[in-house]
């Protein structure tokens, strides 16, 4: 392939976000025009690039430009969303109008409408969250050529590469309300990463590596990545299958996560008013060990879940959402909020950087302090119950003994109830994983069944 393809930074005055304005400001005139009791409207702008190689050659070059509008609509208690990506007038005027049709048809709730006037954001500090990276291709090619290349030389096991990928992204938006409020965002997404296949006698096996970050000046190097892809590989040669047990499961950070998106799963607005939840009814109740706290940071700067407001313009707030194990309240919009007849924490579109507290133990001293357990670095599936909070999943990883990794693990399921799961948990590492909106180290929980032969 050739790759002398236009880069990214010479296209994107293409891309103006001085029009997302007057696209929301007509879309919400129209509205009202149109005998909406109330409208919400968002306009957004994005531009991509994503460079994939695989085995030394340069394999895909994917160049985005997205724009478009969604409009909702409020006809009394019944509601209508529709979106375009084109912003002439008549065409936002004929989106509206499809919203307030589809309005027409549909049931009255009185729980539908915008938020509350009074709980909406006034205040849009600097989050720091907008640094254009804007690569040549050729200049993506070669960071994803050397990281591929690094984790390849590493071992001569490695055989074999489902390649590496750079990617850039950034994205402007507009959301405004008839209610009055008007926010503004501007974000970058960069990101690396590599994933290989290692053979010996006992067969093959592969594993990955990503560094991603809002600048990127603050990515892995990309010998770093592929180094550490590689020898994540390579660690799992040779894996056994072991006898079921019921042991301590150490969760390594990356996958730690996993745990917390499963509590946020239940604590959260739409599960809650369904009574889909296995925690429902809750708050007050202690959940997990007493030196447990979870909190929200929505106004970290440069990090993956940071903003101002939530997806309906409500402030968002940084609360705490465990406290000495104590469940203080769920996570909700405004709809779920008045199903439940409580109010919005500012949740609505999910969390904003929530942190589970570390302790001062690191990955290395909670494998010392097992006799015996498994360190899980791998789930597969998706065995979850939120109702009754089974949990059960395919997993990977590392036998313990004596404080020390004897070999790898493959082909187990770890299982138990996630309820027992978190008033079981023992230790949560200071090895915090911050790539992700939950960010966490690594967990320890005790006591659970590993399923093998």
């Amino acid at each position: 392939m050739n790759k002398s393809i236009e880069p990214l930074a010479s296209a994107s005055s293409r891309l103006d976000p001085s029009d997302l304005g007057p696209v929301v400001e007509m879309a919400l005139v129209e509205a009202t025009r149109r005998g909406a009791s109330g409208a919400e409207a968002v306009a957004a702008l994005s531009q991509g690039l994503s460079v994939n190689v695989r085995m030394g050659e340069l394999e895909t070059v994917e160049h985005t430009r997205d724009r478009g509008l969604i409009i909702t609509v409020y006809l009394e208690q019944r509601t209508g969303t529709a979106s375009t990506s084109d912003y002439s007038p008549t065409s936002i005027k004929d989106t509206v109008q499809a919203a307030c049709r589809i309005a027409e048809y549909t049931e009255t709730d009185s729980c539908n409408g915008l938020a509350d006037s009074d709980r909406l954001a006034m205040d849009f500090p600097n989050l720091d969250l907008f640094h254009p990276w804007n690569p040549s291709v050729d200049d993506a090619c070669d960071m994803a050529l050397e990281c591929e290349q690094t984790a390849i030389d590493h071992d001569r096991r490695i055989e074999n590469s489902e390649g590496a990928s750079v990617s850039s992204h950034e994205g402007h938006e507009v959301f405004a309300t008839t209610s009055g409020f008007w926010g503004e965002s501007r974000k970058t997404q960069h990101g690396l990463s590599c994933s290989v296949i290692g053979r010996d006698d006992s067969g093959m096996q592969r594993d990955y590596w990503f560094s991603s970050s809002r600048q990127a000046a603050q990515l892995d190097k990309p010998d770093i990545v592929g180094l550490e892809a590689a020898r994540r590989t390579v660690r799992r040669l040779d894996a056994r299958k072991i006898g079921t047990c019921q042991v301590p499961v150490l969760f390594e950070a990356p996958v730690a996560s996993s745990l917390i998106s499963h509590f946020v799963g239940a604590i959260s607005g739409g599960t809650l008013y369904r009574k889909a939840s296995f925690l429902l009814d809750q708050v007050g109740q202690q959940i997990f060990p007493d030196f447990v706290q979870i909190y929200e940071q929505p106004l970290l700067k440069c990090a993956q879940g940071s903003a101002a407001y939530d997806s309906e313009g409500v402030t968002t707030s940084s609360d705490n959402v465990i406290t000495n194990g104590v469940l203080q309240r769920y996570l909700l919009g405004s709809y779920s909020a008045r199903r439940l007849g409580l109010e919005t924490t500012g949740n609505a579109g999910g969390i904003h950087n929530l942190t589970a507290a570390s302790g001062d133990q690191d990955l290395t001293d909670l494998i010392g302090g097992l006799e015996n357990g498994l360190l899980v670095t791998e789930l597969i599936g998706f065995g979850v119950n939120m109702v009754t909070g089974d949990y059960s999943r395919g997993a990977a990883g590392f036998w313990i003994e004596n404080g020390q990794i004897q070999y790898p693990v493959e082909e187990v399921t770890v299982a138990g109830n996630l309820k027992e799961i978190f008033s079981g948990l023992c230790a949560i590492g200071k090895d915090v994983d911050t790539r992700r909106n939950i960010r966490c180290g690594s967990i320890l929980i005790d006591g659970l069944t590993v399923a093998g032969d």
